[in-house]
């Protein structure tokens, strides 16, 4: 179940910076990224628990997983030399993917709900409001990982996180704006308050599973959880004041 659009009959200005932010995390993936294929551009400029905690850059050396059921030999990246202050990476993080599903399931939600966010908020505040969220999120990653003893190497990235930040303004203040979602085989139509908070369970229960020890696959459910509580938190904060009137 998945949405494929919304209702933008009050929208009144056009979404550029929305359409620029979807632009510059498809640039970067097909051409820095190289459709996940660089790993010494993604292994530098994703973000690094170990770094942000510690303030300095780190590099490892490669190294190689054997599947014990296959025999099968992987080969992991070591991190490579972050040429920018590590800081830095809290934001270049944000606009880097893992692979097509990614950026495409992240793109398809910013694309349908980012563009009201940008209309409630205007182009500035919008693009501010995108960036905190995303770093709120990859900080509220890192402390996790450090807070549940994990590994404090393993790099982080994608969109997710400023995501969720405008997914937690949506439901705010479009809670029963209706959602046009995909379900198995058919198309329905159901309140925000819905749709979003569907997709808000999914990530406290999976969420839940790191502090219950379980394998979450790699994805940084702390930074989503994050991310969509500094976006129903600071929206208002970002609101012009004509809004209030």
């Amino acid at each position: 179940m998945f949405p494929i659009g919304d209702d933008n009959s009050d929208r009144t200005i056009t979404p550029y910076v929305n359409y620029a932010i979807i632009a510059l995390n498809v640039i970067v993936f097909v051409f820095f990224q190289r459709l996940s294929g660089d790993n010494a551009f993604t292994y530098s400029y994703a973000t690094v628990p170990g770094e942000i905690l510690s303030g300095h850059d780190i590099v490892t050396d490669p190294d190689v997983f054997v599947d014990p059921n296959t025999g099968q030999r992987f080969s992991i990246p070591g991190l490579g030399p972050t040429v920018i202050p590590v800081y830095f990476t809290l934001i270049t993080a944000m606009f880097m993917h893992g692979g097509f599903a990614h950026i495409a399931g992240n793109m398809l939600y910013l694309w349908i709900f980012g563009d009201n966010i940008e209309n409630a908020l205007g182009h500035r505040r919008y693009l501010l409001f995108y960036l905190l969220c995303g770093i709120i999120a990859s900080l509220s990653h890192v402390f996790a990982t450090k807070l549940l003893g994990q590994n404090l190497l393993v790099p982080s990235l994608g969109a997710s996180g400023a995501i969720s930040g405008v997914l937690g303004a949506y439901i705010l203040l479009f809670p029963r704006r209706r959602v046009t979602m995909f379900f198995v085989r058919f198309i329905t139509h159901v309140s925000a308050l819905w749709a979003i908070g569907i997709w808000i369970v999914f990530q406290i229960v999976s969420g839940l599973g790191m502090l219950g020890g379980s394998d979450t696959g790699g994805v940084a459910y702390a930074a989503h959880i994050g991310g969509f509580l500094a976006g129903l938190l600071l929206v208002k904060l970002f609101m012009p004041r004509s809004r209030y009137a």
